[in-house]
């Protein structure tokens, strides 16, 4: 044989190229075989091909190398075994050999590439070991999901030995009711390889040897091969987080419920008012603490008067709550005294500004339903929305000063007149405000929902829900603490009526009078001597102390009489202990031995004194 016609062919090869003849003996080698074994070409040529083989595989190769002639094929030699070769310096080395036959006029020839792959074998130890020391069990698999190596790690965490698990398909150590699903996640990630969390959002499980099963975490890494793509899975025991996770939640709603139930107590419930149609919704943020500052309150200030109050401590957590609380406790006990809006405003004010770093919204109104009137002042707080009776929606023309505890701004008060029937909402901004969204059109859409939900029904729980609905789509999605309380302006009630009187002695008389008349026309005789005495005394007291326009109003409900007098003093009548020989000062004294209630309020006039009397129980 010539060697010309490979020459090129073999030098242009990156591989050592050996070529022998049948009996084994070296008829061609390239230049990187030189450089491979040490040897000079001259000395490798006539020589059997085991002279670069070690010492201790002599004797298997020539079996080998004549097996190889009986079945000519291009393959790798000595497939899964571990092949070396020997240099001229005594040194073995590890080699891959693929080898090929080669038909020439000649004979039949052998030609093997030789490859070292020391340095593979090399970065193969290197990954071993940092497999075996990888504190999470590891697995990797090819592209049809055949387990191709594990560590020491995985043999511990699913009870296999090694050899229980090379070659075997991963779905062994899946639990049996996902082993439909799993190969098609498997091959959706052959298809999309990068390196991520496995099942994201989804609770994932290994199933031992012993059947039982347990919660894993596996990160899925792409290995590239020669060989083709594996898929490395490292898998994480995590039981004891999920325990641990288990028992922070257990906790977590427990100190929950504690803050909720603290906060609804300091939030109290208001108590339902005789003739007002009113609805409240309140829902606890569902992120966080679970708590804030938000609170509403209604109040009965007498003569049909109602005061309505709604407040938002800023900030979030059982501080706010606490915050919350005391200024709920404040402004009930203040509102109860009758004080104007404004006046209140600047009571809570002193109160938050003593209040390290604190800022609250507070919006507080008195209804007068016989004069269908509103006073109005608010700080800080959201506007109110009116909805008539014809569905149309407004905001209130209220101006809004700076919020409670910014201090040295008065909070100014305003007086409007709204219609019987129509619906006031008062809300915090747990119900409009979102981090994505522009208040303005957050505004906008309550009106409409608001519009739709009181045009559709009377009833305003059936509206507040709707209104809910319609702004929180995701009630366990609650960014921020949500209330909303709507309110119906009742008309003015058909049992009521008033006379203006002077502030002369005369009026005393023609007061009774006018009592005495009303009573016998409403059927309420049974009232009339104690409603003429405390009456008498009251204007008594107007028409010695106070100044014109004097009026007295009587105003029936379902279970009470109210009885007011009105005079231009805004000097509040101060109760006082009377010596025994003395004919006046225990007007306030029989007041609050003979009514069922009594207070004093601040008009634009000057003041009203009123008290209420039960009605007597007729029977069915």
């Amino acid at each position: 044989m010539t060697e010309e016609p490979f020459r090129a062919l073999l030098e242009a090869a990156p591989d050592a190229m050996v070529i022998v003849d049948d009996a084994g003996v070296i008829r061609l080698v390239n230049a990187q075989t030189e450089s491979l074994f040490g040897y000079p070409r001259t000395e490798l040529l006539g020589r059997p091909v085991e002279i670069l083989v070690p010492q201790r595989f002599r004797a298997q190769h020539p079996g080998h190398r004549l097996g190889y002639s009986d079945n000519q094929q291009v393959r790798p030699m000595g497939a899964n075994l571990e092949l070396y070769g020997l240099r001229r310096d005594g040194a073995e080395f590890p080699v891959e050999i693929s080898i090929s036959p080669l038909q020439t006029p000649d004979g039949l020839l052998i030609s093997a590439a030789v490859r070292d792959v020391s340095e593979r074998q090399a970065a193969e130890a290197r990954f071993r070991a940092l497999l075996e020391a990888a504190p999470d069990a590891i697995v990797i698999v090819d592209d049809g999901g055949t387990i191709q190596l594990v560590n020491a790690q995985t043999e511990t965490l699913f009870g296999y030995g090694r050899e229980e698990l090379l070659g075997r398909q991963v779905e062994m150590l899946v639990p049996q009711r996902f082993h439909r699903y799993h190969p098609t996640h498997r091959h959706g990630y052959v298809d999309n390889r990068r390196v991520r969390p496995m099942g994201a959002g989804l609770n994932l499980h290994g199933l031992r040897k012993d059947g039982g099963e347990f919660p894993v975490e596996i990160s899925l890494s792409p290995l590239e091969t020669p060989e083709g793509t594996l898929v490395s899975a490292a898998i994480r025991d995590v039981s004891e987080r999920k325990a641990a996770e288990a028992q922070l939640a257990q906790l977590y709603e427990q100190q929950r419920h504690v803050a909720l139930t603290l906060q609804r107590s300091l939030m109290g419930s208001p108590a339902p008012l005789p003739g007002m149609d009113t609805s409240s919704r309140y829902f606890p943020a569902r992120h966080g603490a679970g708590v804030g500052g938000d609170w509403f309150d209604l109040i009965a200030l007498g003569g049909g008067r109602v005061g309505v109050l709604i407040g938002d401590v800023m900030g979030r957590g059982l501080e706010a709550a606490a915050v919350m609380g005391q200024l709920r406790s404040a402004s009930h006990a203040l509102a109860k005294t009758g004080m104007p809006p404004w006046q209140l405003m600047r009571a809570l004010d002193a109160v938050v500004s003593e209040m390290p770093d604190q800022l609250v919204t507070c919006c507080y109104m008195i209804l007068d339903p016989d004069e269908s009137a509103l006073t109005v002042c608010s700080a800080g707080h959201l506007p109110v929305l009116e909805v008539d009776a014809a569905g149309r929606v407004r905001r209130l023309p209220v101006p809004v000063s700076v919020p409670l505890g910014v201090g040295e701004v008065p909070h100014q008060e305003t007086r409007l007149t709204v219609p019987p029937d129509s619906v006031l909402a008062l809300y915090t901004d747990g119900l409009v405000e979102t981090p994505t969204s522009d208040i303005e059109e957050q505004l906008g859409a309550l009106a409409v929902a608001l519009e739709k939900a009181v045009s559709a029904t009377p009833c305003l729980e059936q509206a507040a829900d709707a209104v809910l609905a319609a702004l929180l789509p995701d009630p366990q999605d609650y960014a921020d603490d949500v209330t909303l309380l709507l309110t119906r302006i009742p008309p003015a009630p058909l049992t009521a009526v008033s006379a203006l009187l002077s502030a002369q002695p005369v009026s005393v008389g023609e007061g009774r009078r006018f009592l005495r008349r009303t009573l016998r026309d409403w059927d309420c005789e049974d009232l009339t001597d104690t409603a003429c005495l405390l009456a008498s005394e009251l204007l008594a007291n107007s028409v010695r102390h106070a100044c014109d326009p004097l009026r007295l109003r009587l105003r029936r409900t379902r279970d009470e009489l109210n009885i007011e007098v009105c005079d231009g003093s805004p000097v509040l009548p101060q109760a006082r202990t009377a010596a025994p020989d003395e004919e006046s000062g225990r007007g306030l004294t029989l007041l609050d031995q003979l009514a069922l209630s009594w207070g004093t309020l601040p008009t634009q006039e000057g003041k009203a004194v009123w008290f209420s009397l039960p009605l007597p129980d007729r029977g069915p």
